[in-house]
């Protein structure tokens, strides 16, 4: 192997935009010693193992990786996060960008990274410059828009989480308030997260030593989310860095993931961390005031400007925007602006992100979580001591509980505002509890360990609003069960095909026929079916594929009343609607299954599919096309190996496009073992072997085994390499 020293003289020539008060000198230097210091070895799976001297050299070379992996994702959720989408995808992204520069424009973000500590601003500049020194050595390379990355960049995206809090704040309503001419434009683009009907949320469980074959505790990680917006790393330093996990495109620390000692999984949290505040606006010829108590203040406004993708090149549009001591002005309600308060601390947020991979126990990993700013997550724990933990949010307000907070409250009154944050020790929190495991799956915490779950009584109803789920319930029907658990048995658990929701469904229709019996050849063949059936998913059921369909028609009938949750919907289908309704729709589902694909008798692994044709970030699906069949389904039924989908333009098939992606199940001890499993590949470039590879194994759940210890890593080692060779 031969390094590529003399490439450095050519970086003196490269050219930048944005280069003003640069000292490139500096910069040049600084790449020169990250790349000395920084080797990376690619496993024969292609997950980039980082080894750094320095905190630092690992984040450039996890950025440098990152890069040859997927530059294309590393420099859209940085488009998307500091409001430039616009100027890539037109006018309909405008909203987009004026709500990320609502909650910080680029002078704050600047001000935020100079107020950093120095350990932190040290970690900036080595994101930056991984991102820049793989632009320099791979002139093939072109951006879409950012040709030069900055140090600041990271306080936009600093919390982990695929778009985070703020793709809470209604495109539509912000587009009204702000551009009331903009009648029916579709100006709802801007998200990070591929649209379909799968909730995001993820799988976290933490069992106890008392359970396992080996006496240790164990983790699984499983988040519900787009597939390919997190890659899988390794990343290392002689200053006590040894994380493994998945981290989110363009971030530099893992998000998902562990280290020797402990281990951390988040799940969606459904604490009330955002809320509204209806301001009384008062107007004169002179300035623009709300009211607050018995005074007046004077609104902030700023005019933002954003630039936009025409046929003619770009134009820019004008905001005048506006913010009171909630937050910024986001909508109207009732005649009145409405101002939105979230967790904004972007510091203090980066800080808690990277801090997490180093803890070694768990009282380190407490005191990290007492920074307070994880605000859209729960965290399932688990450590090399035995201990297991879970976290219900993070980030929480203190609020006036007279005063209902789902709706808009009153700003004027200063008693609806919030009142610092819950200390940690009032927060909803469960350590070790006797049953010797805990699940969250995007439900309650209150059954989050059984008979030994954190009482509902004695917490503020802000504090959780989730009700159970089929998955919640799934996973506590096994954990309640398990014992004697290794890894392999741990993902057979965690893949377990029962669906809770599917015989719910299916009994009530087998109901509605024993009750009105029809004729119809078709039904009294799917009835024989259904009857037969164990609710359980599979390849080759076709029991799953008609009751599909049939909570397809359902759904598309109009027939269910708005605002039900999936459970609610189920339940409405089953002991609400007529016997008649059922069938009916059961037979129009039947005649759409025979049309599509010729028999009622269809495997599910016809029907449900996996594709991955090439590295767009929104592919579009082609039933002529290679795709592979999937015998997993979609969390809503209760399946914890959740596999969401959506159809093509005129696609018969369900293509995967979340739920499963990363997938990790970990043993503590005196040595961490663990198994992984990526959605398709590490590489998002059609060409690498490592674009498809973790394929056809995602779909028979053919884990890999992790090769933490750098012996191991030498032994599948398939390149060695310092950034710039």
């Amino acid at each position: 192997m031969i390094r590529i020293v003399l490439f450095l003289i050519f970086l003196i020539s490269v050219s930048f935009s944005d280069t003003a008060n640069t000292d490139f000198s500096d910069e040049k230097a600084r790449w020169k010693q990250h790349a000395a210091q920084t080797e990376i070895i690619r496993d024969d799976f292609g997950v980039p193992h980082i080894y750094g001297k320095t905190d630092a050299d690992a984040v450039f070379g996890l950025l440098y990786a990152q890069c040859e992996d997927d530059f294309n994702r590393v420099e859209r959720n940085y488009i998307w996060a500091i409001g430039r989408l616009a100027e890539i995808e037109g006018e309909n992204a405008i909203y987009s960008d004026l709500r990320a520069k609502l909650f910080m424009t680029q002078e704050e973000a600047i001000a935020n990274y100079e107020k950093s500590p120095i350990w932190l601003k040290s970690l900036c500049q080595a994101f930056a410059d991984g991102i820049n020194y793989y632009l320099a050595t791979h002139p093939e390379v072109k951006p879409q828009l950012i040709t030069r990355f900055e140090p600041w960049m990271p306080m936009y995206f600093s919390e982990g989480s695929i778009g985070g809090d703020i793709e809470k704040i209604s495109l539509k309503k912000l587009g009204d308030f702000y551009d009331q001419k903009n009648g029916d434009k579709a100006h709802l683009t801007g998200s990070l997260l591929i649209k379909d009907n799968e909730p995001r949320g993820s799988n976290g469980f933490a069992i106890s030593g008392k359970l396992t074959e080996s006496g240790k505790a164990m983790l699984l990680i499983n988040p519900h989310t787009s597939f390919f917006f997190r890659g899988e790393v390794h990343v290392v330093s002689e200053e006590g860095l040894n994380a493994y996990g998945a981290v989110t495109w363009g971030q530099f620390f893992v998000y998902q993931g562990f280290n020797e000692k402990t281990g951390w999984m988040h799940t969606s949290s459904d604490v009330d961390i955002i809320d509204e505040f209806e301001e009384s606006i008062v107007k004169n010829k002179e300035r623009t005031q709300y009211r607050y108590g018995s005074e007046l203040r004077n609104i902030d406004s700023n005019l933002v400007q954003i630039s936009y993708k025409t046929g003619q090149g770009l134009k820019k549009k004008s905001f005048m925007t506006y913010r009171s001591h909630h937050g910024p002005i986001t909508h109207s309600s009732n005649n009145k602006w409405v101002s939105t308060a979230m967790m904004w601390s972007p510091v203090k947020a980066l800080e808690q992100s990277y801090l997490r991979t180093k803890n070694s126990n768990h009282q380190e990993f407490q005191k990290m979580m007492d920074i307070r700013t994880n605000s859209s997550n729960n965290t399932v724990y688990a450590d090399a001591d035995g201990n297991i933990a879970y976290y219900h949010g993070n980030f929480i307000p203190k609020r006036d509980v007279k005063f209902d907070y789902k709706k808009p409250v009153d700003g004027s009154n200063p008693d609806t505002d919030w009142k610092g944050l819950h200390p940690l020790k009032d927060q909803i929190f469960l350590l070790n509890p006797a049953t010797g495991w805990i699940q969250n799956c995007n439900s309650t915490p209150f059954t989050s360990a059984g008979k030994n779950s954190p009482k509902q009584e004695n917490y503020p109803n802000y504090m959780s609003y989730s009700p159970e789920n089929y998955r919640g319930i799934h996973a506590i029907s096994l954990l309640s069960k398990a014992k004697k658990l290794n890894l392999d048995k741990l993902i057979e658990l965690a893949y377990d095909p029962y669906l809770p929701g599917a015989e719910e469904l299916t009994k009530a229709l087998l109901k509605a026929y024993q009750a009105e019996p029809r004729e119809n050849t078709d039904i009294k063949q799917a009835i024989n079916t259904l009857k037969n059936w164990d609710f359980r998913t599979s390849e080759t059921s076709t029991a799953m594929t008609m009751i599909q369909f049939y909570l397809n028609t359902y759904n598309r009938s109009g027939k269910i009343p708005n605002g039900l949750n999936f459970m609610e919907r189920i339940e409405y289908i089953g002991t609400k609607a007529s016997a008649k309704e059922r069938l009916d729709l059961f037979q129009t589902s039947l005649e759409k299954l025979k049309t599509d694909f010729g028999s009622i008798e269809t495997a599910w692994g016809e029907f449900n599919r996996y594709q991955r044709i090439n590295g767009d970030i929104n592919q579009e699906f082609n039933d002529s096309a290679p795709s592979i069949a999937i015998g997993m389904a979609s969390g809503e039924w209760g399946a914890l190996a959740s596999f969401g989908t959506r159809f093509g333009k005129n696609t018969k098939r369900q293509y995967g496009t979340a739920g499963n992606s990363f997938v990790a199940v970990v043993e503590f001890g005196d040595k961490v073992k663990a198994k992984s499993i990526l959605a398709g590949g590490q590489s998002g470039d059609p060409k690498s072997i490592h674009f498809d590879d973790q394929m056809q194994p995602y779909a028979d759940r053919q884990f890999k085994t992790v090769a933490y210890y750098r012996e191991d890593v030498l032994k599948r080692a398939k390149s060695k390499y310092h950034p710039g060779e």
